[in-house]
C-alpha cells in the first residue's frame, strides 16, 4: 500500500469546534479519501528542535499548547498509540541521509498534529509518530528531510505535514468578521499553487525572495517548512494536487496538497 505525502493547514485550534468552516469539513472527509494507513508520521510546525527529533513514547499524550480559546478545546484528548517502529525506521533513514536525528521518549502530540488528526481519524487508534522541524534551517533542508523519508510511504505510512499556507497571527487576531481577505493572502496562495504545479517547482525553495508578500504571510518560517517536507516526500517529477483552498480568521489560508 503506497500512500501519498500530504500537507494540511491546521489553522487555529478552534477549527475543531467550527463545522461551518470549509476547512473543517475538508479535514473531516480527508481520512476516508486517503484510506487507513498502517501508521502516521506527522511533521508539525509546533515542534521546533535544533536537530530532527522523533517521538518514541508507546502512547502520545495530548499537549494543549495554546491559550485563550474555548475551554472545550483544553478538555479534548487525542492520545494515539505511538508508532515506535516507524520512529525507528525514520531515524534509520534520516541517519543514512546524514541528518543525525535524535529521539524524545517523553514528548506527546501537539495541536498542530492532533487537531487535524482528530478530524481525519477521530478514533485515535492509528499509531502516530511526530518529527520536529528545524526553523533555523532552510527550505532545502526540509525538502531533503522529505526525500529521506519517502520510502516510508511504501509501507503504508502516511506522511502528514501540518503547518499553514499563510500564518500572520498578528493580522488574524486583529481581523474583524466581515472584513475581506487581504490581497496579500490570495497572491501568496496563488503563487504557491502556480509554482508547485508549474514548470519550476524548485522556486518554492526560494519562496522568501520570490513569493509576493512572503514576509507578511510568514513573519517566521515554521508553518511553511512542513510543506517542503511533504513536497520532498512526493514522487519526483509528479505535480501535486491542490485539494483544498479556503481562508479562516480572515488571513489564514487553509490550502492542502497531496503529493503522490
Amino acid at each position: 500500500m503506497n500512500l501519498p505525502s500530504v500537507f494540511v493547514s491546521h489553522g487555529a485550534p478552534s477549527l475543531l469546534l467550527e463545522p461551518e468552516q470549509p476547512a473543517h469539513q475538508f479535514l473531516r472527509g480527508l481520512g476516508a479519501t486517503l484510506g487507513r494507513p498502517t501508521a502516521i508520521l506527522v511533521i508539525s510546525a509546533h515542534w521546533e528542535a535544533a536537530t530532527p527529533t522523533l517521538t518514541t513514547a508507546p502512547r502520545l499524550d495530548t499537549i494543549h499548547d495554546f491559550s485563550g480559546f474555548d475551554p472545550a478545546l483544553s478538555a479534548m484528548r487525542y492520545a494515539p498509540p505511538g508508532a515506535v517502529a516507524v520512529s525507528a525506521q525514520a531515524r534509520a533513514l534520516l541517519d543514512e541521509a546524514g541528518f543525525h536525528p535524535q529521539v524524545d521518549p517523553n514528548r506527546g502530540i501537539d495541536h498542530g498534529a492532533w487537531a487535524p488528526l482528530a478530524l481525519m481519524y477521530p478514533t485515535a487508534d492509528i499509531p502516530v509518530a511526530q518529527l520536529s522541524v528545524q526553523s533555523r534551517l532552510d527550505t532545502a533542508h526540509h525538502y531533503a528531510l522529505g526525500q529521506a523519508l519517502r520510502p516510508l510511504r511504501d509501507d503504508g505510512v502516511l506522511i502528514l505535514a501540518s503547518g499553514s499556507l499563510t500564518h500572520n497571527l498578528r493580522a488574524a487576531f486583529r481581523w474583524t468578521p466581515g472584513e475581506p481577505t487581504p490581497p496579500a493572502v490570495s497572491a501568496f496562495s496563488t503563487w504557491v499553487a502556480d509554482t508547485l504545479t508549474g514548470d519550476r517547482p524548485e522556486n518554492l525553495l526560494d519562496y522568501a525572495a520570490q513569493a509576493p508578500e512572503a514576509r507578511w504571510n510568514h513573519p517566521t518560517p515554521e508553518h511553511f517548512l512542513p510543506l517542503c517536507v511533504a513536497w520532498g516526500a512526493g514522487t519526483p517529477g509528479r505535480a501535486p494536487q491542490r485539494v483544498h483552498a479556503s481562508v479562516t480568521w480572515g488571513v489564514l489560508a487553509m490550502d492542502a496538497y497531496v503529493f503522490d
